[in-house]
């Protein structure tokens, strides 16, 4: 953690920055990773540009629906996609892509409001967070879309 308001993570994902980037980038593929395990996505606006808009549904496995509405910030093509996340919780997600090897290391930093907003959901967030990575992994691992 860079500081008390901040949750992070790293992985080794089994593919180039590109196919990564690719992952988020397009909607399809966005929705059959985004979220822990268990959850499906309804996107009604994933525009991938600076400033565009994200708003979604999340569907638990248990049919709970959690509404979310994001925008994108900085976009830097295969190195880093920073995501506001306007509805509560309120966050910002900072994706870092580094070529390393034939993969890219992955670093996923959620940057809370207050440190209190951390400290009260990073019991699910942390395992959400590394099972959003797992999820991507596999389709990574399943090769072109």
């Amino acid at each position: 953690m860079s500081d008390a308001r901040t949750l992070a993570t790293e992985r080794l994902l089994p593919a180039p920055p590109k196919r990564v980037w690719q992952a988020f980038a397009d909607p399809a593929q966005l929705a059959r990773w985004w979220g822990p395990e268990g959850f499906t996505n309804e996107f009604e606006t994933c525009d991938f540009r600076e400033g565009g808009a994200w708003r979604s549904t999340m569907i638990g496995p248990d049919g709970a629906r959690y509404a979310n509405e994001s925008r994108f910030g900085a976009l830097l093509p295969r190195q880093r996609i920073v995501v506001d996340h306007v509805s509560p919780p309120r966050f910002v997600l900072t994706v870092t892509l580094e070529a390393e090897g034939g993969g890219t290391r992955v670093g996923w930093s959620q940057c809370f409001e207050t440190a209190e907003l951390r400290q009260a959901l990073q019991a699910i967030c942390i395992p959400a967070n590394e099972q959003n990575l797992d999820r991507l992994a596999r389709v990574l691992a399943a090769g072109a879309p």
